[in-house]
């Protein structure tokens, strides 16, 4: 298996089509907070009403995306793809046409299904195309997550304002050929499963030390994650009202901070699953963590200025590992590429949510001040990475897993 490996080409018309799909997959899921204005205007809805269909959003997108990649490494299903895309068209028209808060619910849970659907097995199919460049694979496949959920902003400014409630329907044509697109990508994944059918394990299982090895690495990627994932919603969802408070900047001024952020996370996203297959994962994930620990210590004492430089290094730091931290558990646990995927990728996205609920709480009690300035020490819970198997262990346990599979 290692020798076909070894052969197999990177399929870069592959990794470029899932990535696209990748893209619009997340896009038409940020139409959801990109209509918050909209929707509380057109069906009276108060903030705690909002903040109830988040947790609806990112549960069903979140919780879900681990049972559907368990499903997935039972029983591949090509067929996900397109069907999870047509869920979303169904989501995106009850957004448009919802008369009342239940059906709005409704329809947002159907965005968020198909967005479970989507990433578990989107990231297998980067996995099989990416040849020997798997860091670099899940990163074109991740960059478009990360770019359709930068374009928040401007569908709220661009279709939303000017079109109202019903201008959620423009976004069915993207739906559209979001479907034609992993169509296609579906075909490549179902010819790929018919060459190379898949085999029941008969290795014995492995040894209790290995196991218990594999399990702490996994629960060390989580707690990684986890700090990742608060100190991003502490910038992407308060940092702004910081900026207005101290510097009293306007909104839009506030934003082009933020835009930076998400930016700079964009290339840091694709340069940090490059360069894990030159230097390795584990030290990707360490350079990313404690790398951004004294930059955003520095963070809440910046002057105006000097946050441009601190936000942008921050993004590219921050972000850097976060396809890394996906193909790192996928090699640690080869036979279930989709369900360690959607546990990552769901991990990522639901503590973030939970984060972003959380911090709001301790704002509430607090301040606004003492909340950020107590997040940008987050990072530096990442220093339990030094405890990650290096990448060469991880190699090991992986050969002999595929030897015997």
């Amino acid at each position: 298996m290692n020798m076909e490996q070894k052969a197999s080409p990177t399929m870069y018309s592959v990794l470029f089509a899932v990535s696209l799909a990748h893209l619009i997959n997340d896009a038409l899921q940020a139409v959801i907070p990109a209509s918050y204005p909209i929707l509380r205007d057109s069906l009276g809805l108060s903030y705690t009403q909002i903040g109830i269909i988040t947790f609806i959003l990112y549960f069903s997108s979140s919780v879900m995306q681990p049972f559907v990649g368990m499903y997935a490494d039972a029983k591949p299903s090509p067929r996900i793809l397109p069907i999870g895309m047509a869920i979303a068209l169904l989501g995106m028209v009850g957004i448009a046409l919802a008369p009342g808060y239940a059906l709005t619910l409704l329809a947002v849970a159907l965005m968020g299904l198909a967005s479970a659907m989507f990433h578990p097995e989107g990231a297998r199919i980067a996995y099989l195309a990416a040849g020997p460049r798997r860091g670099l694979a899940q990163s074109i496949f991740q960059v478009g997550g990360n770019s359709g959920s930068a374009l928040a902003p401007l569908m709220t400014a661009l279709i939303f304002f000017p079109f109202g409630q019903k201008g959620a329907m423009w976004f069915t044509l993207i739906a559209a050929v979001g479907i034609a697109l992993q169509w296609r990508v579906a075909r490549w994944y179902g010819e790929q499963l018919a060459r190379n059918p898949r085999k029941k394990p008969q290795a014995a299982a492995p040894q209790k030390d290995t196991a218990r090895r594999v399990k702490m690495a996994i629960l060390i990627i989580i707690l990684i994650a986890f700090a990742r994932s608060w100190f991003g919603s502490s910038i992407s969802t308060y940092f702004s009202f910081y900026l207005i408070e101290h510097f009293h900047m306007t909104v839009p001024q506030a934003q082009v901070y933020i835009f930076l952020y998400m930016g700079a996370g964009i290339i840091g996203t694709f340069f940090g699953g490059a360069l894990s297959d030159k230097i390795g994962r584990k030290n990707v994930i360490l350079l990313s963590v404690l790398g951004a620990a004294p930059f955003a210590i520095l963070l809440p004492h910046a002057g105006e200025i000097m946050i441009y430089p601190l936000l942008f290094i921050l993004g590219l730091i921050n972000h850097s590992s976060f396809s890394v931290t996906i193909v790192y558990v996928q090699e640690l646990v080869p036979g279930k590429v989709g369900m360690v995927s959607g546990l990552i990728t769901g991990l990522s996205f639901g503590l973030g949510a939970i984060g972003a609920v959380a911090l709001g709480g301790l704002i509430d009690m607090t301040s606004l001040t003492q909340v950020i300035t107590a997040c940008s020490f987050m990072p530096l819970l990442g220093a339990i990475g030094l405890l990650l198997p290096s990448d060469k262990v991880v190699r090991s346990w992986r050969n002999r897993a595929e030897i015997g599979g």
